[in-house]
């Protein structure tokens, strides 16, 4: 095969051509060239949730989770306490960073199959007063779980709690305007729905609690209000940036605009993630989500019940035919996980189906059907 493998994951993804060509060319961190870059990526990306007048956009070396990590240690200060809104592995993953940054953390846990609750939320917020900040993952991709941010994000306002958002995986793909959804932060990264590559995250955060933040990081290089506050008087990041990933973002930021904006981004993902589903299912393989709650970014599917099916070989012979799957992120049940985003549409999905096919045959695998034992729901844990 003569192309790259397509990635069918929640990231890294797939990237055009001339994405790719972009990273070509050599940057001087400090030359004005590029702080005009970074300052344009900066416009483009306030643009994008409507933020322009409301919200700062901090940019970040290192992968979403580190963009993450520096908005809760700049963010919430020392003696706050943070709830954790979980259904899933990236969920946990907040929890662990945030009592690691020295906060205190609870959680509200809820069914890797189900989304939260925000009755819920608002009786845990009404239940203890102590909590001051909320962490919500909007897109859960640990199984492909929608989450419902604006309800989230009404009871947080009323109820005068901060709220950081993790949108990775749904920034620039699914609706946020930050005029009609209200937050204190909001996190996504480059090599997600942009299509982007991977390597810088960015927090945008509220113009008024910015100032709130000077001096609440435990950490030098997570600082997001001395990287805001150095980058205004400078044009210039702190410490050396990934001079490529930002300009390959920049790139992807003007085919993004190019496709359409959001809406057309979301569109595209749709109709890639039916087109999944229904091949999947023409081959027997069953969805583990509700199709009400099952975000457009990722799908993930049950493993088969036959017994010649395993995670390692399926995988190595969908590779040798060019798609690169993900495997299952949730505790109880054994899965696999099929992604729709990144430069791709129907015409590779429907390929990747027909490859997966042609693994199963090389594996002698019958069908896709779940084993019974693997179906049903867990209960939610509130």
């Amino acid at each position: 095969m003569d192309r790259d493998k397509i990635l069918l994951t929640p990231g890294p993804l797939t990237t055009t051509l001339r994405t790719k060509l972009a990273m070509l060319r050599d940057w001087g961190s400090w030359d004005s060239d590029f702080k005009d870059m970074t300052a344009l990526v900066c416009e483009r990306l306030l643009r994008i949730i409507n933020g322009l007048d409301s919200h700062v956009v901090v940019p970040l070396q290192g992968s979403g989770t580190f963009s993450v990590e520096a908005a809760v240690a700049s963010l919430v200060p020392r003696d706050g306490h943070i709830l954790v809104l979980d259904n899933g592995a990236y969920c946990k993953r907040a929890a662990k960073l945030s009592q690691m940054m020295g906060r205190r953390c609870s959680m509200l846990t809820f069914a890797e199959d189900q989304a939260i609750c925000p009755a819920s939320v608002e009786a845990a917020l009404q239940a203890d007063r102590s909590i001051s900040h909320v962490i919500l993952i909007h897109c859960e991709t640990g199984a492909g779980v929608l989450n419902p941010l604006e309800a989230v994000a009404q009871h947080c306002m009323r109820l005068n709690k901060g709220l950081i958002v993790d949108a990775m995986s749904s920034f620039a793909a699914l609706p946020i305007d930050a005029k009609q959804i209200h937050f204190d932060a909001l996190v996504a990264a480059s090599g997600k729905c942009l299509e982007g590559v991977p390597g810088m995250g960015f927090v945008f955060i509220r113009r008024a609690i910015l100032e709130h933040c000077e001096g609440q990081s435990q950490s030098l290089a997570m600082d997001l209000y001395d990287q805001h506050n150095y980058m205004q008087q400078t044009g210039q990041w702190r410490f050396t940036p990934p001079t490529h990933v930002l300009v390959a973002l920049a790139e992807a930021i003007r085919q993004f605009e190019e496709e359409g904006g959001q809406v057309a981004r979301l569109k595209r993902y749709q109709s890639n993630c039916r087109t999944l589903i229904q091949g999947m299912t023409q081959l027997g393989f069953q969805a583990f989500l509700d199709p009400l709650i099952q975000a457009p970014i990722i799908v993930t599917f049950h493993a088969p019940g036959d017994p010649r099916y395993n995670f390692k070989d399926f995988y190595a012979a969908c590779r040798a035919r060019g798609f690169i799957l993900y495997p299952g992120k949730l505790t109880t049940r054994e899965t696999f996980r099929v992604g729709c985003i990144g430069a791709i549409g129907v015409t590779e999905i429907e390929q990747a189906v027909q490859a997966i096919g042609l693994a199963m045959d090389d594996l002698g695998i019958r069908g896709g059907a779940p084993s019974l034992t693997c179906l049903g729901s867990s209960e939610s844990k509130i």
